[in-house]
């Protein structure tokens, strides 16, 4: 069997492409997967689960036949859908994790993250994040009037250090900008004792080898869906990131 762990798909109306993709990556390859891990940025916005539009019901619908097909499907907040919330999950079967997560999968002690917080150059995104985080905040915000929290998605679209509304590849100069930090990284490795991290967010999929206190430690960062689908399959003996073509699909709205 295989596990599954995607992240920034950034998935919105305007990209029929990537929803296209999505969907039928759940309705095939998913679906004989022994789980799926979802590492933040599902959505190219989230601000609340009251949000019952067209388009995200379409999304739900396809998790929650996925979970009911007996797929587990694990969920961890963006630094884009981190209003996702208990009735959002309801509704899918999915399950919330904490960040950073740390799980046992094949006999491989693995930390999981969004990855945003490894990114502490960035100086003034972690101080925005830290205030945008603040549980109180959180609470008001999703008693917001929709048409507040519209504005306010528009604000952190502008403020975040990923892409654009439009969602235009980042430069190379602002990918080794924002990129993700060795001690940072080390740090976190160390604190959760784990040999392997699996990370999302800096759209730079790749294997790193990290040296922690003298022992070697993987970290594998996942791609985002702007142009492909990447996907990283992890097995009991091996694990492969992989991409798939966008298939101009045309998904009702």
């Amino acid at each position: 069997m295989t596990t599954l762990f995607i992240s920034d798909l950034h998935l919105s109306a305007e990209r029929p492409d990537i929803s296209g993709l999505f969907i039928e990556f759940l309705q095939t390859q998913a679906r004989h997967a022994e789980a799926l891990y979802i590492l933040g940025d599902l959505f190219e916005y989230w601000i609340g689960d009251d949000d019952h539009n067209e388009f995200h019901c379409l999304i739900e619908s396809e998790l929650k036949a996925l979970t009911a097909a007996g797929v587990p499907c694990f969920f961890m907040h963006g630094n884009r859908d981190f209003l996702v919330g208990a009735d959002f999950a309801q509704r899918t079967g999915i399950t919330l994790l904490p960040e950073p997560t740390t799980v046992e999968i094949y006999s491989k002690r693995i930390v999981l993250l969004h990855g945003d917080t490894l990114c502490t150059d960035d100086v003034a995104y972690q101080r925005f994040r830290r205030v945008i985080r603040n549980p109180w905040l959180l609470g008001v915000a999703r008693r917001l009037p929709l048409s507040w929290r519209r504005a306010i998605a528009t604000k952190l679209r502008d403020s975040s250090s990923g892409n654009s509304a439009e969602q235009k590849p980042l430069t190379p100069e602002q990918l080794d900008q924002y990129d993700a930090k060795s001690p940072a990284i080390e740090n976190l490795l160390a604190a959760t004792r784990t040999d392997l991290m699996i990370h999302g967010h800096t759209h730079r999929p790749n294997v790193h080898t990290h040296i922690v206190n003298g022992v070697e430690k993987k970290r594998i960062v996942l791609g985002d869906w702007y142009e492909q689908g990447s996907i990283l399959e992890f097995n009991s003996s091996d694990f492969e990131l992989k991409s798939q073509s966008l298939h101009r699909t045309t998904v009702k709205t």
